[in-house]
C-alpha cells in the first residue's frame, strides 16, 4: 500500500470542537476517544485520497486479464463494482466496528483472482471461489479460530509472503506500462524479458509511466499526503495533453482522452455474477481448494496485520496489544472479502492506507462513514477514472511494491536459516513463477523440511504439516497422472 502519513502535531480544535455531539458522539465514543467531529471528517478525506486510486488500479489489473474463455471484464463496470464495494465494507466498518479503518479491493488478491484463477475457469466461478474464501474468514472468527490458524503460520514466513506480493506487484506494475515487455518467441533466447520495446524505452506512454514513478517516489520521500493519488492524477493531465498534440497508438486498454461528460449512470452489470462452486467442476475439488486457500492467505494475514498496526497507531490497543472488539472487525473484514467477490471486483481488504486518516488525528469509525461516502460519490464519476491510462496509474503498483517490501523485509529472521531460506524462496517463487500460489507452497515446504532436517520437528505447528502436505500431493499430481 502506500506510504504511512507524516506525523502530526495535533492541531487546536475550536471552541466546542471537542464536546459531545448527543447521540453522534455517544454512538461513536469521539469524545471518551479523544476525538471530534472535525477531527473525524478531515481523517475521512485524508484516507479516500490516500486510496482512491484503487478505483483506478483495480479494473486495470482485473481487466487485463482474460478467463478461460477469453472474455474480459468490462472496465466500466468494475469501476462501479471497486467503488460500491470500498463504500459497502468502509461504511459497515465505521458502523459496526467503529474504527478508522478503510476497506477496498485488495491489491496482490486481485492479482491471484486475475492471474491464476481467471484464466482455468470463468469470471463467475473464480469470484465465487472469492465468496468462498470471505464465508472461511467468518467462520475462522466465528469460531475463534482466526488468530490461532494465523500463529499457525511462523512470523518470518508471513512476512515473506507479504513481500512476495510485493515484488509480483513491482512487476505487473513494470510490464502493464510497457517498461518490461516479453521477449519474443522468435528470438530463441533464455531471456523471457527485455525493457521496453527491442531493448529500448521509447514513445510517449513509456515516458508518462517513468515521470510518474518518478514523481510518486519523491512525493513519498518528502511524505506527502496522497502521494500516490497525486502522481495519478498529475501524470493523468499530462497523458491528456500528450494525447491531444500528437498521435499516440499505444496507450493500451485506456486511451487518456476527456470524456464528453464525466459523469454517468453507474453501471452494476457484475454485481450478482457469481458461481459458488462452478470453478470446482472446472479445475477439480483439490486444485479449487487450493485456490480458495490461496485467496484466503492472501487477505487473511494482510488484513490482520494493517488492522493491528492501525488500530495500535490510532491508540485503540491496551497495553498488551489487545484490541477491543477485535472479533467484530475481523468480521466485518471476512464480510468484506465474500462482497469484493459478489461484486466481480475481487477481495476487499483493510487498507494501511488509513494511517493517513489517524494521521489527520481520525480514532473512530466516523471516519470512515466520511470515507465510505465519498467512495459512494465516486459512483457517479466511471468516465473520468476509466480515462485513466495504464501509465499513469502504475508506478503505484512500483511504489507499493517497494513500501510492502521496506515496511517488512526486515522483520524476518536471517540468522535462523530454518526461517531464511523459506522466506527467500516464498518471496522469488511468486514474482519468478508468475504465481503467489507457487510462493506459499514452496515457502512453507521448504520451512517444513529445513525444520525437519535440523531435528526441529517439535517446532512445526500441525496445520503447517497439513498444508505441506497438500500442497506436496498438488505439486505430484501431473507425475501420478491426476490432472
Amino acid at each position: 500500500m502506500s506510504s504511512p502519513a507524516p506525523a502530526k502535531v495535533p492541531t487546536p480544535e475550536i471552541p466546542g470542537g471537542s464536546q459531545p455531539h448527543g447521540v453522534l458522539d455517544r454512538y461513536f465514543r469521539i469524545s471518551e476517544r479523544g476525538s471530534s467531529v472535525a477531527r473525524e471528517v478531515r481523517g475521512g478525506f485524508a484516507t479516500f485520497f490516500a486510496m482512491a486510486y484503487i478505483i483506478v488500479l483495480n479494473p486495470i489489473i482485473l481487466g487485463s486479464a482474460k478467463d478461460m474463455y477469453g472474455h474480459h471484464l468490462d472496465n466500466g463496470q468494475l469501476v462501479t463494482a471497486t467503488a460500491l464495494t470500498a463504500a459497502f465494507a468502509t461504511l459497515l466498518m465505521g458502523v459496526i466496528g467503529n474504527v478508522p479503518i478503510a476497506l477496498a479491493a485488495g491489491l496482490g488478491v486481485n492479482s491471484v483472482v486475475a492471474l491464476q484463477l481467471a484464466p482455468r475457469m470463468s469470471w463467475p466461478d473464480a469470484m465465487g471461489m472469492v465468496v468462498l474464501a470471505g464465508f472461511v474468514v467468518m467462520l475462522l472468527v466465528a469460531t475463534g479460530l482466526r488468530e490461532r490458524v494465523m500463529n499457525a503460520v511462523p512470523f518470518g514466513l508471513r512476512k515473506a509472503i507479504s513481500i512476495g506480493i510485493g515484488l509480483f506487484i513491482m512487476l505487473i506494475g513494470l510490464v502493464d506500462s510497457g517498461f518490461v515487455t516479453r521477449m519474443p518467441d522468435a528470438a530463441d533466447t533464455t531471456v523471457p524479458l527485455q525493457l521496453g520495446t527491442g531493448g529500448h524505452l521509447h514513445g510517449w506512454p513509456v515516458l508518462v509511466f517513468i515521470l510518474g514513478a518518478l514523481l510518486t517516489f519523491a512525493l513519498i520521500v518528502r511524505r506527502t499526503p496522497g502521494a500516490i493519488l497525486i502522481s495519478i492524477v498529475g501524470m493523468t493531465v499530462l497523458a491528456v495533453i500528450i494525447n491531444a498534440v500528437t498521435t499516440v497508438s499505444s496507450w493500451g486498454l485506456t486511451v487518456p482522452k476527456w470524456p464528453g461528460n464525466p459523469v454517468a449512470t453507474p453501471d452494476f452489470g457484475l454485481v450478482g455474477q457469481v458461481s459458488l462452486f462452478g470453478g470446482f467442476s472446472k479445475v477439480g475439488a483439490l486444485t479449487g481448494v487450493l485456490f480458495v486457500f490461496t485467496v484466503l492467505l492472501s487477505c487473511f494475514f494482510d488484513a490482520m496485520g494493517t488492522i493491528m498496526g492501525v488500530s495500535d497507531e490510532a491508540k485503540l490497543t491496551d497495553a498488551q496489544g489487545y484490541m477491543p472488539g477485535i472479533n467484530k472487525v475481523l468480521f466485518v473484514d471476512g464480510l468484506a472479502v465474500a462482497a469484493g467477490g459478489a461484486s466481480s471486483s475481487s477481495a476487499t481488504t483493510a487498507f494501511v492506507e488509513s494511517t493517513a486518516g489517524v494521521g489527520e488525528g481520525a480514532r473512530t469509525g466516523l471516519a470512515n462513514v466520511v470515507t465510505g461516502g465519498l467512495f459512494a460519490a465516486a459512483l457517479f464519476l466511471t468516465p473520468v477514472a476509466t480515462m485513466v491510462p495504464s501509465q499513469a496509474a502504475t508506478p503505484a503498483l512500483i511504489a507499493v511494491g517497494f513500501l510492502i517490501l521496506s515496511n517488512s523485509i526486515k522483520e524476518i529472521d536471517w540468522a535462523d536459516y530454518t526461517i531464511a531460506m523459506p522466506a527467500f524462496v516464498t518471496m522469488l517463487m511468486m514474482p519468478f513463477t508468475y504465481s503467489i500460489t507457487n510462493g506459499i507452497g514452496m515457502g512453507f515446504l521448504t520451512f517444513t523440511v529445513l525444520r525437519l532436517a535440523g531435528g526441529r520437528f517439535r517446532e512445526i505447528p500441525v496445520p503447517m504439516y497439513v498444508v505441506s502436505a497438500v500442497f506436496a500431493f498438488y505439486y505430484l499430481m501431473p507425475a501420478l497422472g491426476l490432472t
